[in-house]
């Protein structure tokens, strides 16, 4: 048992202490209250709680020890308290079930909810009907990883966040699956965190949503049938790698929100059924490059106030609307991308158009600012003026244009 535990400590990444004492706690122990054994435990120690249900309240951990459940025991906040309170650092929350926390519009409690702590791990838990998730405020170095995370979804008032983090640094948020919640994952004021295959579908709001955010990375991850996709605002040096947005249907819903972000970079991903696959506004120096952009409505909405932009090498496909703005300015770069709407052709036979594609239509303008005109979409009168317009424009913005269209599509 002493290798075993040995050989834990080691793949965590906490310290062994040879002293440290294992507490065991369940109807056949000695100790029956997972409280009793923190309060008797000291730095390093472990205590293993055994499957069964446990109603305690509100459970603090103010000592660096590892919370280990045996066949994932139920504690069970009764509709009235925050579960779990962890308030030291360098702890482990490991295989538990949590359920029924308390709600309120005052305080967000939480199943787990992590104050001012640093490299604390919660690791292969299961939430259900809690009202915050996993909570972290000023936390550093923290892992959340490999938790299931879901919330009934009845109402933005009556759900918290899945997975909250608030003023903290170099958080890793990894293969965690998260559903019913207002947003799956939220971040404010979060930096040089990595948001790193995770799932998070079906919930009320957002299925990622950060705020004042800078140098952050997500990576892998499916945002999938959620309220209005992902949201980022006020931030920059965001890097988002090879994720999956789709299924973001409705009025103002989207794959992805850019609002008043510079400097990122934004690659790999695939945009698939979404009102708008990417909707931005406010946005300097952002490089969008090989994304797949699938049968949306509108594969980018880019408002005027966007500047200093490049779309290049490129997917769009099967979208309703291939770009839509609302400036006859255009401060940002398309080419070399793949359009299937493109006409041209290639007398040199480079891979490339030797015509300029305009991907904005005057169709898209139109039902813009006058959506009841929906009613004559694919009508032969929207048609013929669509192809007019691109062979003598004069209401599109003639310079959004792609000057060196691809003519096959990328293999990304």
């Amino acid at each position: 048992m002493k290798i075993f535990y040995t050989i834990y400590f080691l793949l965590t990444g906490i310290s062994f202490d040879a002293a440290a004492t294992t507490w065991k706690v369940g109807k056949q122990q000695t100790i029956h209250s997972i409280q009793q054994a923190i309060n008797l435990s000291k730095n390093t120690d472990t205590i293993l709680v055994d499957a069964g249900n446990y109603s305690e309240k509100n459970i603090t951990i103010n000592k660096s020890i590892v919370l280990l459940g045996i066949n994932h025991p139920v504690l069970d906040g009764e509709k009235k308290y925050e579960i779990i309170s962890v308030k030291s650092n360098d702890v482990i929350v490991d295989g538990f079930k949590l359920q029924h926390s308390g709600n309120s519009a005052m305080d967000d409690l939480a199943a787990i909810k992590i104050y001012n702590s640093r490299n604390v791990i919660i690791r292969s838990n299961i939430l259900d009907d809690n009202f915050f998730g996993i909570y972290t405020q000023y936390g550093i170095n923290c892992t959340i990883t490999n938790n299931q995370v879901h919330a009934p979804g009845n109402s933005e008032l009556q759900n918290g966040n899945g997975i909250h983090c608030w003023k903290s640094d170099s958080m890793r948020v990894i293969a965690n699956k998260i559903s019913g919640h207002r947003d799956g994952i939220y971040f404010e004021f979060v930096t040089n965190s990595i948001i790193w295959r995770n799932i998070s579908e079906n919930n009320i709001r957002y299925g990622l949503h950060f705020m004042f955010s800078h140098n952050n990375a997500y990576i892998s991850n499916i945002f999938s049938h959620n309220g209005a996709g992902v949201a980022v605002m006020y931030t920059h040096g965001m890097k988002m790698y090879n994720n999956i947005f789709e299924e973001s249907w409705g009025d103002a819903a989207f794959g992805l929100l850019m609002k008043d972000i510079s400097d990122s970079y934004i690659s790999g991903n695939h945009f698939i059924r979404n009102t708008s696959g990417i909707y931005m506004e406010g946005s300097s120096r952002i490089v969008m490059e090989k994304n797949i952009f699938q049968n949306n409505g509108w594969a980018i909405k880019m408002q005027g106030s966007c500047d200093d932009n490049t779309v290049v090498h490129n997917n769009f496909s099967g979208n309703t609307f291939d770009v839509s703005t609302n400036s006859e300015l255009v401060l940002n770069l398309f080419n070399n991308n793949y359009w299937d709407k493109y006409e041209g052709y290639d007398l040199n036979r480079d891979g490339k158009g030797d015509v300029p594609y305009r991907p904005v239509s005057l169709y898209s303008m139109i039902i813009d600012k006058n959506p009841s005109t929906a009613i004559l979409f694919r009508s032969l009168i929207v048609t013929l003026l669509d192809k007019s317009e691109k062979v003598f424009p004069v209401m599109i913005p003639v310079d959004l244009a792609d000057k060196s269209p691809i003519m096959k599509p990328l293999p990304l």
